[in-house]
Order: structure tokens, then sequence, then C-alpha cells
């Protein structure tokens, strides 16, 4: 045997031994691969989509997305998810930003904990402030699209001077606030809208009936006591005060500490309404006398 066939030979063994080393490489070490990747396959084109049906599918799970939003919108408290501790504190800013400067309140965090599926923030809040200011942000609190409940509430009166060195009737507060929030977005819509929470002034349960302090004429109204009616005329009476100042007023003007309720023309007459703190009286001017009160 020549040296040509010899090579030719040894070519042939060496490529007989790559294709058998490659084909146990393949069928043996790789099929399990290849198994996985044949099923993954067939798990692709089973879950192949054509375009327009993924278009339409997505259309229609918009419009079930916008009326769930048009329900949970319509509802008076939403609870949202994942709210920020910090969130409260702009709440509660945003309400102050109406309120009267003599109005004060400090707002503190407490504590976080859950409440059965949903999670809760204790807020604290004290100050003081005017009734009505007060009652606006307890009812701002209660009301808010964002559910928050008060389940703890104490209030007092509290005097104050102003610089001036008039009082003012106050009510000090302290009260405990919780936010409730929730781990999803299945009790909130996706656009936020705030509930309206303007409310009008109500009686004062806090301000006294009676008062020892009467606020100055700072005006510079007609002071009824001690004034004399000089004239009755078809447009209302001339009065001269103690400091010799005449006015000229008239049904419904405003005097000092009251009103002109009635001008009687047959008596020569003129009737007022006083509040000197709480006090009541009703006082009447005739001509040449001096008032008279009742």
């Amino acid at each position: 045997m020549n040296k040509k066939i010899r090579s030719t030979l040894g070519l042939l063994g060496l490529l007989l031994l790559i294709l058998i080393a490659g084909g146990i490489y393949i069928f043996v070490f790789q099929q399990g691969s290849i198994s996985e990747k044949e099923e993954k396959l067939e798990e692709l084109n089973a879950n192949v989509y054509d375009p327009e049906e993924l278009r339409i599918r997505y259309e229609n799970l918009l419009k079930r997305s916008a009326v769930l939003d048009s329900i949970l919108s319509a509802r008076k408290f939403n609870i949202p998810q994942n709210l920020s501790s910090i969130k409260f504190y702009n709440f509660v800013n945003g309400i102050l930003s109406g309120f009267s400067e003599d109005t004060q309140v400090n707002v503190e965090f407490i504590d976080q904990k859950r409440d059965k599926e949903f999670f809760v923030f204790d807020y604290k809040l004290n100050g003081s402030g005017y009734f009505n200011d007060v009652y606006k942000l307890i009812y701002a609190i209660e009301q808010s699209k964002e559910l928050k409940k008060i389940t703890r509430l104490t209030l007092g009166n509290l005097i104050r001077t102003d610089t001036e060195g008039l009082p003012l009737f106050l009510v000090s507060f302290e009260m405990i606030a919780q936010v409730y929030y929730s781990a999803d977005n299945r009790f909130a819509p996706a656009e936020f809208s705030e509930n309206n929470l303007s409310t009008g002034p109500i009686y004062d349960a806090f301000y006294p009936l009676i008062r020892n302090e009467i606020p100055p004429n700072i005006d510079e109204l007609l002071d009824v006591q001690g004034a004399r009616l000089l004239a009755i005329i078809p447009e209302g009476a001339f009065i001269a005060d103690t400091k010799g100042n005449t006015f000229l007023v008239w049904e419904g003007e405003q005097v000092y500490l009251g009103y002109l309720t009635m001008i009687d023309y047959n008596n020569s007459t003129v009737n007022f309404i006083l509040n000197k703190g709480g006090i009541i009286e009703k006082v009447t001017l005739d001509l040449d006398r001096v008032a008279t009160t009742k």
C-alpha cells in the first residue's frame, strides 16, 4: 500500500470519527435542548395573533377600562394606590390657603398600619382658629374623594387678643385623622377628580352670647347714645351725636353697634336696634329729646 492510499484512508477515518462525535453530541447532549426549543417554538406559533385582531381586542379593553373608570369616578369616595404619606400634608395646606391668618394647624405623622386588605396612615392635627375655619377643615377631611376618616375629635373655646387689643373668640382642637390607600388600583380611577369641598358659614356654637368687650367705632359711624334728632325729612333724618357731628341717615343704614330700623313720620321718632356685646337694645330718638332705651 503506497503512501497516497494510506493518507486517503487516514482522512476518511478522521472524517468518520468527526461525524460519529458530532452525531453523539447532537443526538445525545443537545437532544434535550432541541426538544425544549421545539416546544417553545410550537407555543409561540400557537399564540400568534393577527394585528387586526389585536387592535380590536385593544379597543374593547380600552372601552371596558373607560366604563370601570366612570363607575369609580361616580363613587363618593375612592381608595388610591400606593399613597405617599406626604400627600396629606399637601392636602391640608391646600385647605388652609383660604383660612384666616389667625387659624393655625399643626400636622404630625403618627403611624402606618394595615386594616384588612387596605393600609392606613394616622395623623394628629391640633391647633386653633375660627369656628368656621375648623368646621371647613373637618368637612374637607371627611368629604375628600380619597377616603379619610376622623376617628377622634376634641374641641374647646379659646380667647386671644389681636394687635389692637380686641378679643378673638377662637376654637382649640385636636383630632386623629386616618388616610386609606391600597396596594393595587382596583379602588380608584386613572384620573383623579376631587369632590366639592366648599361649605358655607354655619352658626358658631363657641361664640359667647354676651361679651364684655365692645368694638371701637373705627368707621366713625353715628353713635346713637346721647344723640339728638334734629329733623325728619322725606330723604331720612338729621341726627347730631354728642360731639356735635351731624348725620343724615335713612331706614336700614348702619350706625355704631346697630342699624336704623324705622322712621316714624307720624310720631316724629326714629328707632334703632343696637347689639351691645350680645345684649340687644331698642333705642328711640324723639324730636328735641335725648335718646331713650327700651
